[in-house]
């Protein structure tokens, strides 16, 4: 048996206790599922006990298991409360949120904001689709996050507003008139790919969905074989063996919008937003949103 206990697995015990589950304690814990799932191995294998077992769908606790949570909480307790008496600061971790469109660009300017206001703070990233982080960020699971809002009526801080081009391969030839126009889009709910295939529509084109792909990467692949045109948000530069369509109807912009999980300290809320409308006004050839707008919920 082991001689030691890892405190960081004991607390995912005891989340996987206080929460029902392992999907959810993961989420609580700010890590993936497998590596709780590692968490509770370790653990095992360490007292040379097996921790859970199955019960039906679910798992549950051995009664072994349950006497190794109850000396958790104790062994947690008492650390904690250490800390407490000694007024030791625990170390703190701000999770990030921003859609693959925007990461690339917005998110090195926050990080230098988050490192001056919060030197003893570490940043975690999430890189995902619009509607998954704005899930994570009610559910508590991300702090704030950058998110796209082609509707206009999402909620948040709205920042400003990303230009919508047309992307093409370089060489690729245009369907002729009465052919159909492939689109390349993200897997649905997607608010860019209905407002590509609502503009073709409107022109009087027959479009058709070619590819589609739940990352950018996928799309701009898709766009890269000449499979067809998507329609994206651009925060400067072009990406790599693309063109732009401008034989197609101006798209407008997409706003983005910054929203932050309920209980938010206002400090990291404010540095976050400022970075973010930074951003904008370093380039002038994006909208920047007028200075009383950056509150503003809704559009």
């Amino acid at each position: 048996m082991t001689n030691s206990l890892d405190l960081e697995h004991l607390r995912t015990l005891v989340a996987i206790a206080e929460c029902g589950g392992f999907g959810k304690a993961a989420a609580v814990r700010h890590i993936s599922q497998p590596a709780l799932s590692q968490h509770v191995r370790l653990l095992e294998r360490g007292l040379k006990r097996k921790l859970f077992e199955r019960d039906g769908r679910n798992m549950r606790f051995t009664h072994e298991g349950e006497r190794v949570l109850a000396e958790a909480r104790r062994i947690i307790e008492v650390h904690d409360s250490s800390l407490r008496r000694l007024e030791a600061k625990p170390s703190r971790t701000i999770v990030v949120g921003s859609t693959e469109h925007s990461a690339g660009q917005i998110l090195p300017e926050l990080i230098r904001a988050l490192q001056s206001a919060f030197p003893d703070c570490t940043t975690r990233f999430e890189i995902g689709r619009s509607t998954q982080l704005a899930e994570a960020v009610g559910k508590g699971v991300v702090d704030f996050a950058f998110v796209l809002d082609p509707s206009g009526q999402g909620p948040g801080h709205l920042v400003g507003r990303l230009p919508l081009v047309w992307y093409t391969a370089r060489g690729w030839t245009q369907p002729t008139p009465g052919e159909t126009w492939p689109l390349i889009a993200f897997e649905e709910p997607c608010g860019l790919r209905e407002r590509a295939l609502s503009i073709l529509a409107d022109e009087g084109r027959h479009v058709d969905v070619a590819a589609q792909s739940t990352t950018l990467e996928g799309v701009l692949a898709g766009v890269r074989a000449g499979l067809g045109v998507a329609l994206l948000p651009s925060a400067g530069g072009r990406p790599s063996g693309l063109n732009v369509c401008g034989d197609l109807p101006d798209a407008g912009t997409t706003h983005l919008r910054m929203v932050a999980r309920r209980g938010l300290d206002a400090d990291v809320e404010r540095t976050a937003l400022a970075a973010g409308v930074e951003f904008f006004a370093q380039r002038p050839h994006l909208q920047l949103v007028p200075a009383t707008g950056n509150a503003a919920q809704g559009a």
